[in-house]
């Protein structure tokens, strides 16, 4: 099976408990199949999603803000 791999920052993540609540959420969309998250202290931090089909940003973006977080971005 193929499967789709992105990556994005994510703003105002600073520990571990942040960084649980983002892959919770995002690992809650149908088709995710893991989350990675190298959390950046000052910085926003870089979140691999990977999924059995392309999810859309804006689910990903939805996921993020529930988790109280802000997506600045796909990563390039």
């Amino acid at each position: 099976m193929d499967t789709d791999s992105e990556q994005y920052f994510v703003a105002g993540m600073t520990c571990g408990h942040c960084v649980a609540s983002v892959t919770e959420e995002i690992s809650a969309i149908d088709g995710v199949e893991s989350v990675t998250v190298d959390l950046a202290k000052g910085a926003p931090s870089r979140v691999s999603v990977t999924s059995e089909r392309p999810i859309p940003a804006d689910a990903i973006r939805a996921a993020v803000e529930e988790a109280g977080y802000q997506l600045v971005a796909p990563a390039l």
